[in-house]
């Protein structure tokens, strides 16, 4: 059992005051019955509360999927340059979440959003091994011996990475997708020039079994489904 005004305030826009002054308007109902108050005890999983007429359902967390574009820092402010919670609708702002890990600001793609703290630690836990897929366009072709040097793993002077692999597309030879379990400060750019290539455009196209949804505008924001968050047991 939780309070009216803290079940209505997790679940909606609305602030506390909102809420007081709704429930003296008699717009709040719960099973039917007009508020008593806003401190009033429901409980969240039995007991319908509607604004308005509206049904609003109880939830405390919020689990998003974006495509990032270019230009956009994953952050939840910067002074100087736009970030990706920007990017969040506004019906959606009021969960106040943020991005679970990050991608580079020049880095398009798949971006998962939440407020739930636990959600974002157990996905970015290195225990968890998670393979990140990105797709790359080169500004010149890979090749086999490339391939080889991803998989036995590369070093760098701030770290060792693990073994990557690198698939490359047998009609372009200059467009690769690299699947990573890490996520250091621009890894699959740093890797690549490793092989003397650079990487002209990337996106990343997958978090582990999570891909991108093809029909997700880039920019675009929607909700994981239930499916989706079964793929990382949530």
């Amino acid at each position: 059992m939780i309070r009216l005004d803290k079940y209505l305030s997790d679940s909606t826009a609305f602030s506390r005051k909102e809420i007081r002054s709704l429930v003296k308007r008699r717009t709040i109902t719960v099973n039917g019955n007009f508020a008593r108050s806003a401190d009033m005890k429901v409980n969240e999983n039995a007991d319908t509360v509607c604004v308005n007429g509206e049904n609003i359902v109880y939830r405390k967390f919020i689990y998003l999927m974006l495509n990032k574009p270019q230009g956009y820092l994953s952050a939840t402010e910067d002074d100087r340059d736009p970030v990706v919670v920007e990017l969040i609708p506004e019906e959606l702002k009021h969960f106040a979440a943020f991005p679970v890990g990050r991608l580079d600001k020049d880095t398009e793609g798949l971006l998962l959003l939440t407020n739930d703290g636990q959600f974002d630690h157990e996905l970015m836990s290195p225990r968890k091994n998670l393979y990140k897929r990105y797709y790359a366009e080169l500004d010149t072709p890979a090749t086999e011996e490339d391939v080889k040097a991803f998989a036995s793993g590369m070093h760098f002077k701030d770290f060792t990475a693990k073994p990557a692999r690198l698939e490359i597309d047998p009609e372009d030879p200059s467009k690769v997708y690299v699947e990573i379990s890490e996520g250091k400060y621009h890894q699959v750019k740093r890797m690549c020039e490793q092989v003397g290539k650079n990487v002209v455009f990337l996106k990343r196209v997958a978090i582990g079994d999570l891909q991108l949804d093809p029909a997700l505008e880039c920019g675009k924001v929607r909700e994981l489904t239930a499916g989706e968050l079964a793929i990382f047991g949530w």
